[in-house]
């Protein structure tokens, strides 16, 4: 999230506006997944 925060927000505000995520309801969620040659992967959700 270091290296693409920036680039995220600005995603994030074309297509939403100029706001702020929810900080009441907001969730993380962290998931390990595998990708298409077998290697592990992390999956992060952002829900706010």
């Amino acid at each position: 999230i270091g290296v693409y925060g920036d680039s995220m927000r600005e995603q994030a505000n074309e297509m939403f506006g100029d706001g702020i995520m929810s900080a009441i309801d907001f969730t993380l969620d962290m998931e390990k997944v595998t990708g298409s040659q077998g290697e592990a992967r992390c999956k992060i959700t952002l829900n706010g």
